[in-house]
């Protein structure tokens, strides 16, 4: 879906969106690049998100780093009766399909393995599209970019079942669940995605179709 030519927006009649409220105010005339703050809560006003590409890509590079000790250290520790035996995501997904427990397993691997890497993959392309002043589907690709924004925090389901598990598995001398150092990486895998799409700014997806000779700005 392209934007017929001509297409009035908001952005064209100076008008800005406070990101803390909400708000829609207009930008006073003869006011030039001169900073605006919000009238209801005192935020900044900006065109666009500022340093919207640097911060997601910053952010990206970091869940990227994150994700691997995330699968390869343990999540959990189990103690039984004087064994030990360490699990990571996979190990687990394998455990519940090998006893039975498949739906449970197929849960954990969508949430917690195939939903971070589609999502840090989805805003990898979102960000070189804009980057690169991809004029191809933008309509499409602002709803890719709605859907990632939505799911992406029911990666957390794996961190709630370790810690489930670990309030409930206290049988002292005879068994205990601990949380390994895998469990706090993929956490942090989860919230670092979260906030590089927090910090992507999906107007500048339209930005390159409605000023297409224009540099990607954040302001």
């Amino acid at each position: 879906m392209t934007p017929p030519t001509g297409a009035v927006t908001a952005a064209g009649l100076s008008y800005l969106t406070c990101h803390s409220c909400r708000l829609v105010s207009k930008r006073p005339p003869n006011t030039g690049q001169r900073p605006l703050n919000c009238p209801r809560c005192g935020a900044h006003l900006h065109r666009r998100k500022p340093d919207s590409i640097a911060r997601t890509w910053a952010l990206l590079i970091a869940g990227y780093i994150l994700y691997l000790p995330a699968n390869l250290l343990p999540v959990t520790i189990t103690t039984s009766i004087g064994y030990t035996q360490s699990d990571t995501i996979i190990s687990g997904v394998i455990y519940f399909m090998t006893s039975g427990s498949w739906h449970i397993a197929l849960i954990i691997l969508i949430a917690s393995v195939v939903v971070p890497v589609i999502k840090l993959l989805i805003l990898t392309f979102l960000l070189i599209s804009v980057q690169w002043r991809w004029r191809w589907r933008p309509g499409e690709r602002t709803r890719l970019y709605r859907l990632t924004e939505a799911v992406g925090r029911w990666s957390m389901v794996d961190i709630y079942v370790v810690t489930i598990m670990v309030a409930l598995v206290r049988l002292g001398a005879l068994a205990s669940v601990q949380v390994g150092p895998g469990a706090k990486y993929f956490a942090a895998v989860v919230v670092t995605t979260m906030l590089a799409a927090a910090s992507f700014d999906p107007r500048l997806i339209w930005d390159a179709v409605e000023h297409p000779n224009e540099r990607p700005h954040s302001r």
